[in-house]
């Protein structure tokens, strides 16, 4: 089956998020929701928001033929008195996996994390949520 790259990367971030960041998760002293994929309703878990978007390349990229991608990870979590120790935590095992695994098991030449975000609530118990939104720079190679 021929696979797109956009969708190989899509898949080493869930596999990342699943496995790894879990693994992380798990071995924390306090327990933190683990993230999963799928029709899931109900509050035992997360399922962050993967968005993948191309990016500018640098003229280096252009001359030796590298894409670069833009991919956020958005995690929304509803108003509990957990949610701000969430946020760190998914930010800090999203950091130490990728640093761990630069390559997404191959599928990219690096994945470097830009930025991150922390959305808190404007004002407390008014119904909005905590959020955290990661922005990762992917550069692969020319696939054909």
């Amino acid at each position: 089956m021929n696979e797109f790259i956009e969708q190989k990367i899509i898949e080493a971030v869930r596999k990342l998020l699943t496995v790894k960041v879990n693994e992380l998760l798990a071995d924390l002293i306090f327990f933190i929701l683990p993230i999963e994929f799928g029709n899931y309703t109900g509050n035992e878990i997360v399922t962050p928001n993967i968005a993948l978007s191309t990016c500018e390349r640098t003229e280096k990229e252009r001359i030796i033929r590298t894409d670069a991608y833009s991919l956020t990870i958005t995690f929304n979590l509803p108003e509990t008195q957990e949610s701000e120790l969430y946020c760190y935590a998914y930010s800090c095992t999203v950091g130490k996996a990728i640093h761990d695994n630069p390559t997404l098991d191959g599928v990219v030449d690096k994945a470097v994390i830009t930025g991150k975000k922390y959305i808190f609530p404007k004002k407390p118990n008014c119904g909005e949520g905590y959020g955290l939104a990661i922005t990762l720079r992917l550069t692969a190679g020319e696939v054909f």
